[in-house]
């Protein structure tokens, strides 16, 4: 099987993945600080948080990184 070979929009997913990440990790953030309170029903967080679990998992197939197993189901 060959390489997978480099495009011109790598970094762009790269980018898109970082902010993926940063959009996940401030969703977890507000699950333990318990500020969701204030914002989400708690399905609503769930759902948010499966969510944002599935556009990084997205985004590190398009950049070519291994998913979460965590956010995979």
């Amino acid at each position: 099987m060959s390489a997978r070979q480099t495009s011109p929009y790598d970094s762009i997913a790269r980018k898109w993945l970082a902010l993926a990440e940063r959009r996940k990790a401030h969703f977890i953030e507000l699950r333990e600080s318990g500020r969701w309170r204030h914002y989400y029903k708690s399905a609503e967080l769930l759902e948010a948080i499966r969510d944002a679990g599935r556009m990084c998992n997205a985004w590190a197939r398009i950049v070519g990184m291994p998913e979460d197993d965590e956010t995979s189901a």
